[in-house]
């Protein structure tokens, strides 16, 4: 959260360091750290109040985003997979929005501009990176996805598996694109089959 970083670095001006503290210890933290200090208090109480009334409507976005995804059988299909969550679910729904007007599923990732751009010119064949056509917000939440699958999720599957394979062989920016594109074609057949991630 910005407002969490504009503290820190206000703290650090003057020679306090917040240190490494949890989200619900944060403010009680700082409030210590600036006691006797009467300009910070006015300041950075200022910026406290900010962060909180944001941490406040940001949990009720989240909790209206939740709400969403449950009342949608899609969604909550969609949701079985590692690193899919309610965001991620309710954007691929509803930018696929009909999953039959892709003949195959490995056509999605394309669709969502996750596949290697290719200049070619007589002789030249260059492959750059990816060709980001299509829906950005979708391209954006299948990489969090991915991104979340490979460093955060306990969970191991065979998708993992693969993608940690291409992580060693061609680094982990790499080998989270190519895990968004599986990710996007994977979600679409789980979609069309109504079967579950496994």
């Amino acid at each position: 959260m910005q407002v969490n970083d504009a503290v820190t670095s206000f703290q650090l001006a003057y020679g306090l360091k917040v240190g490494e503290v949890s989200r619900g210890r944060l403010e009680a933290h700082i409030l210590e750290l600036i006691e006797g200090h009467d300009m910070l208090k006015t300041v950075i109480g200022a910026m406290l109040q900010a962060r909180a009334g944001l941490w406040n409507e940001f949990t009720r976005l989240h909790r209206q985003m939740l709400k969403i995804a449950r009342a949608d059988p899609v969604c909550r299909h969609l949701m079985s997979a590692p690193g899919v969550g309610a965001l991620v679910s309710v954007t691929y729904r509803s930018a696929v929005d009909e999953p039959g007007r892709f003949a195959k599923s490995r056509m999605v990732g394309a669709y969502f501009g996750l596949t290697p751009k290719t200049y070619q010119s007589g002789e030249t064949d260059i492959d750059g990176g990816i060709t980001k056509v299509g829906d950005g917000l979708v391209r954006t939440a299948l990489y969090e996805a991915a991104h979340i699958m490979l460093t955060r999720a306990t969970r191991f599957s065979a998708l993992k598996r693969w993608a940690m394979d291409v992580a060693r062989r061609r680094g982990m920016k790499r080998a989270k694109v190519a895990l968004a594109r599986k990710l996007a074609t994977v979600l679409h057949r789980m979609w069309m089959d109504a079967t579950a991630f496994c």
